[in-house]
């Protein structure tokens, strides 16, 4: 059986309009803007508006992504939503974008791997649209990760942020030579005390939550992000710059072959460290870290509809997507630009 080629034929972001600085946070912990941007890179953050939901953030980035493609709902064979926040425990989130989006019957279904939740889900479809499986998917992280925060913990408040951005997938067509190159994905659960959310936070009662913050839709029983920054930061540092070798060798690529890095954009220095190993300058990275934050499973796919709007992207260029996630789950995916 000859195997199909993927592609990325549209290329979506949506995010929420209000923009929480970090002037704003230094109202809410004992922080500054100074001290904020030093260690992380972050300068801003988008905030959910009241009324919305995660799958509402998802329908804006998915919109502009078939849009892009020059298809509508109806030419989609399966959708796919890659997110930590959920509108509801069930039904999943990728059934209400489906319905939101008019589309009926074609599977719809999530992916939870935290941050690397995006990279996950392009590594699933790839393989099942390769084998035949759908011509055309929809594949979204959309993230509303500012209703998981502890807002008293200065050490996570200053780092996420809300959005969404999506892509749509088509399998065959005639440029057999460029497209998804192929993908590397690892796990171990034994990190796992080291970031994670429960479903409900010990240390605050939905009264603090309420009074802290006044953009919840409903606080009570929400989950909050704990996480021990240094370790984490270590070992991302090390996951990732391996992940990054074991790609490039099992296709038989160097680190000059590639022409862009789109990292996950949980912290500049985190960024900066991962193209060191790959000796590529800076300006050959898509940043959205300063201005976007951490978004989780949306910042990939962010990252890369900014770089894909700015112009820089030519066909046949070489394209890293790598991210680090609780869990902790990692994994890159390399492919050939051929829009």
């Amino acid at each position: 059986m000859t195997l199909s080629s993927v592609h990325i034929i549209g290329v979506g972001g949506y995010l929420p309009e209000r923009i929480m600085t970090n002037a704003d946070l230094e109202a809410l912990v004992d922080t500054t803007d100074e001290w904020i941007a030093e260690r992380t890179g972050i300068r801003q953050r988008h905030i959910i508006a009241e009324d919305q939901m995660t799958s509402d953030l998802a329908v804006e980035a998915a919109k502009m992504a078939l849009l892009d493609a020059g298809i509508t709902i109806d030419d989609i064979d399966a959708l796919v939503v890659a997110t930590t926040t959920p509108d509801m425990i069930f039904p999943s989130t990728a059934t209400v974008v489906q319905s939101k989006l008019g589309g009926k019957e074609f599977p719809a279904w999530d992916v939870q791997a935290v941050c690397s939740g995006f990279v996950y889900g392009l590594a699933h479809l790839e393989g099942m649209m390769r084998a035949g499986m759908y011509k055309r998917v929809l594949m979204i992280g959309a993230e509303s990760m500012s209703r998981i925060v502890d807002w008293t913990d200065r050490g996570t408040c200053i780092l996420f942020g809300d959005g969404a951005g999506a892509v749509v997938l088509e399998a065959g067509g005639p440029d057999a030579e460029n497209g998804m190159v192929g993908s590397i994905l690892h796990a171990d659960g034994s990190y796992r005390e080291l970031l994670k959310a429960h479903h409900t936070h010990p240390k605050l009662s939905p009264e603090m939550h309420h009074q802290k913050i006044d953009f919840r839709i409903d606080s009570a029983g929400t989950a909050a992000v704990e996480m021990k920054g240094n370790e984490v930061f270590r070992i991302a540092v090390t996951k990732l710059g391996s992940v990054v070798k074991e790609i490039l060798a099992k296709h038989e690529l160097t680190d000059s072959d590639i022409d862009w890095l789109v990292p996950h954009q949980a912290n500049i220095r985190i960024i900066q460290a991962t193209a060191k190993k790959l000796k590529m300058d800076m300006d050959r990275v898509a940043l959205t870290v300063a201005t976007h934050g951490n978004t989780s499973s949306a910042s990939v796919p962010l990252a890369l509809n900014d770089l894909y709007r700015s112009g820089k992207l030519e066909k046949g260029q070489l394209i890293l997507l790598e991210a680090f996630a609780g869990g902790f789950a990692w994994g890159a995916n390399l492919l050939r630009w051929s829009k």
